[in-house]
Order: structure tokens, then sequence, then C-alpha cells
């Protein structure tokens, strides 16, 4: 329930990351000004004894999130892989996050088996382990299928799951209507429906037979992609808590010293990960939103292993060319088709100047170019586009927030891997080649073959529709009325055009 009750929810989440200690070195880490941080300190001592003790075995800021619970282990989750924001010990510390969480019984993993599949494991697999990964939502198991012998890994999910993160979502849906209240002018932010994006993708998760559609429907995409590999989903061994996959055998992105060790080509890898995230995005309009380092594999050929398809991107393909224009006009430093992009998409009130929007973006874009990534300071080139789109008004575009945040997420991974990829110059051959096939004339006579063959379905009602429309006709006497039939009827037409300009544009393409 989405009441003041959650108060206390939010006044205990303040309290752990004090009495943890959390508080103090995440506002170290991200540099925060002095006034906050007297503010956190004199709003967080008073309830310090509120909050959960946490594992102290743990650092800090991983301590107080894994006690506050699933849906604070997402955002830690997101903040490991930006070294660049949080700082390069923090982000360390909290990898953890990613699949090396405290998992839940065997014992328990196995009841669940039984009674989403109806039979025992024993029955089903072969020297089922162990825990071998264990995140925020569910944990992993190796073991053999019964019959074959295959190697498969078995996900299971964890018990409660869905209460714990129902707690969470209301907490924050609370948080963000009290934020909407005090502060009318972070309404253009939208809060709320931020959190109910964040509540559709997170339910989504708690389903395992919609991850492994996901996954499937990945597969089918990417199946040609050079260097990338999705493991192959065991539909009679999955349902709604469990999912059973075959296993992928690799070494995990994050552990650089055995990429290392086993002579990968880091370099390479780094712009493969943003080469492939850019080409989902672009080419499919479907994308793995949850691209973080504990969810990437590398194989012993090289290939990338891709894991956990619980958070997917969709994005149409209008939004995908605005992005490609977007991100082609910053590649080309043509910060002026940029502004002009983000008018024509009504990302910007069209009342704000497009100038001053242009020179705007040039200062966010001209220090990236010919610069080493390691000297960019991500957190504070964040910390001005904030401002950027507070001062001209841009709402938060919810349809994009997957996009933005896998964004992050994977710039975030490629630099890990290397610390002197230059982002822009690494995608530029994919958004120039989805520029070139997607934007000009050949995508214009393509969207009009698809405009006409939309109206080709309704051909045989036209007939029945140019009827109704001429007997109105005659009825009518007020003159503004007969001109506005007249005016459908030559819709009707220009669609009857269409329709026949559709056939000829489907046979040449």
């Amino acid at each position: 329930m989405r009441g003041p009750h959650n108060l206390w929810r939010l006044v205990r989440t303040g309290a752990t990351m004090e009495r943890t200690g959390a508080m103090r070195v995440a506002l170290d880490a991200m540099e925060a000004p002095v006034a906050l941080r007297v503010a956190a300190r004199v709003l967080g001592w008073p309830f310090k004894f509120l909050g959960y003790k946490g594992d102290p075995s743990l650092p800090p800021v991983t301590r107080a999130l894994t006690a506050l619970g699933p849906a604070y282990i997402k955002f830690g989750q997101i903040l490991s892989t930006r070294p660049d924001v949080v700082g390069e010990d923090l982000a360390n510390q909290l990898q953890v996050l990613q699949d090396k969480l405290p998992p839940f019984p065997t014992s328990q993993a196995k009841s669940t088996i039984a009674a989403e599949l109806g039979r025992s494991v024993d029955e089903l697999f072969v020297d089922f382990s162990e825990p071998v990964a264990a995140a925020s939502i569910a944990q992993v198991h190796k073991a053999q299928k019964a019959v074959t012998g295959e190697d498969v890994a078995v996900k299971v999910l964890r018990p409660g799951i869905e209460r714990a993160f129902r707690r969470d979502i209301d907490a924050f849906y609370f948080a963000a209507s009290v934020i909407e209240f005090l502060s009318p002018s972070s309404r253009r932010l939208r809060p709320t429906q931020v959190i109910a994006h964040f509540e559709g993708v997170v339910l989504g998760e708690l389903d395992l037979r919609l991850e492994s559609s996901s996954a499937a429907e990945f597969a089918a995409n990417t199946e040609k992609d050079a260097g990338f590999r999705v493991p192959r989903i065991i539909w009679p061994l999955s349902a709604r808590r469990v999912m059973t996959m075959d296993w992928a055998e690799g070494v995990p992105i994050h552990d650089i010293k055995a990429l290392d060790a086993a002579g990968h080509d880091r370099v390479a890898l780094a712009a493969r990960v943003l080469h492939l995230f850019l080409s989902h995005a672009l080419r499919d309009g479907y994308f793995h939103a949850d691209m973080h380092q504990g969810n990437l594999k590398v194989a012993e050929n090289g290939d990338i292993i891709a894991l956990d398809f619980g958070i997917m991107g969709h994005i149409d393909d209008y939004t995908r060319r605005v992005y490609a224009e977007i991100l082609f006009g910053f590649i080309r430093r043509d910060f002026r088709r940029v502004a002009e992009v983000h008018f024509e998409a009504g990302y910007v009130p069209a009342d704000r100047d497009v100038e001053e929007f242009t020179r705007a973006l040039r200062a966010v874009g001209e220090p990236i170019f010919g610069m080493d990534a390691s000297r960019i300071s991500m957190a504070h080139l964040l910390s001005y586009l904030f401002e950027v789109t507070e001062k001209f008004g841009m709402q938060t575009r919810t349809e994009l927030i997957l996009l933005q945040r896998t964004m992050v997420v994977v710039e975030g991974v490629s630099r890990s891997l290397d610390p002197h990829i230059n982002i822009w110059e690494v995608a530029r051959p994919v958004v120039e080649s989805y520029i070139k096939e997607n934007i000009g004339p050949k995508a214009l006579f393509r969207d009009l073959a698809k405009t006409a063959e939309v109206l080709a379905r309704f051909g045989p009602k036209l007939p029945q529709m140019v009827e109704k429309l001429l007997i109105r006709q005659t009825e009518e006497t007020d003159p503004p009325q007969k001109r506005n039939g007249w005016r459908d009827i030559g819709l009707i037409g220009l669609g009857v055009g269409l329709t026949s300009l559709g056939f000829l544009l489907s046979a040449l393409f």
C-alpha cells in the first residue's frame, strides 16, 4: 500500500546508510558538496539506531544495500559499473552485488523446482550443485540432465522475492509522490512515472517464463552476430519460478586477471561489447538491458556470452531513428543538428531557443572529443547534463529510461576492460551504418511501402466507406460540413492511390 506508512521505510533506509557507515563512504566517493554532507549527517544521525545492522564482513555501502533489499541491490549493480562516477574502490566493492550475494539454501531451491516442474530434482537432474552464483532475484545451480547428461544451468527465484520487491517499490512510490508535492519543479523529471516503469521491469523479472521467452527471441535476433552467444533455453525444464538453459563455460568479464591469463584481447572485447549493444538497440530495437559484468562471460574462443534476460529493452522504429541521429550528430560534432532533433522529437519544449540549446550541447560534447576517456569525469559530465535538462525544461522520457540506463552500464563495462576507450569513436561505424540504411531516400520509400501496406488491408472496405460518405454528403446542408465531407472522400482517394503505390514499392523493396 502506497501510504504514509512508507515514511518509516524511507527513514530506515537513511538510518541503515548511517549505521553501516555507507552514507559517509558514498558521499566521499561522489565528491558531494559540504552542504549535502552536513545535511545528510544531521538528518541521519538521530535515527542511526533504527537502521539495519547488515553483514559486518561486507564493505559499508555493499553492507547497507544488501540489508535494505533487492530493489536497492539493483541500484548498486548499476553503480558497480561506473568507477568514473563512484570511484574505483567503491565500484570494486559493489561488484559482489552482481552475482556474489548470500545464497538461499539448496534444499529450498529443490523444493521450488519440484513444485514448479512436478517432479523431484533427483528425477530430473544429476549432480545438482550448490549455488554457483546468487543475485538479487535468483540464484543459479549447475547440473546435468538426467536423460542426456548435458551440462545445464538451473535458475531459481528467491523465496518471498515478490513480496520484498513490492515493499520496496511501494516505498519508492511514496518517496516520488512526496518529492513531486514538495518540489513542483521536479515534476518535469516524472518521478512517479519513472518508478512505474521500474515496477514494470521488475515484475517482468519475477516470472521466469517471460525471461525464457526473452532469451529465445534475443537468441533468434542475434544468431548471426559474430563473437556473440546466447545459451539455449530448455523449455520442458522451465516454469514460472525455474528456468533451465545450456551451461555457458567462460571467464567472467569482470575478472581482468583471468582474461589476461587466457590471452583475450581486452581492447577488442571492450569495443565489441559497445558495438553489440548499439547494434541490438538500433538494428533490432530489442536489447539486453542489464549488461553489467555479472551477466557477461568470455568463452575460450573469445565469444561474449550473455546471461540473465530478465530485463530486456524495446524501442520503436521512430525512437531508434531519433536516438541514432542524436548519436550521429555528437559523433560529427554537429551540435546544431542534435539540438534540432531534440526539438523535432518534442524532447525540448518548442518555446525554448534552439541556438541557446545548441551552445549548451556543445559545452557537453566538445570536452569529450580528442580526449583520453580516462581523463573525462563522467560524474561531472552527468551533473552538467542534468543542469542542461533542467534549464530547458526537458521532461524525463520514460520510454528511453532503459536505453539510457543500459548505455551507462555498457560504457562502464567497456571502460573496465579498456580504460582508454573513446565511446564516440567506437560507436561511429555502427551508427553510420544504421543512418545509411534507415535515414535517406531508400528508407523513405520503405516507409511509404509500409504505410501503403497498412492501407491495403482496408481495401475491401473502401467502397463501403466511400458510399457512406457520399450518402452523408447528400444529407448535409451546412457548407462547411460539405467541404469536410469532400475532404474525407479526397483522403480515401489518396488512400487508394497509396495502396496501389504500396504494391509497386513492396515489389521493389
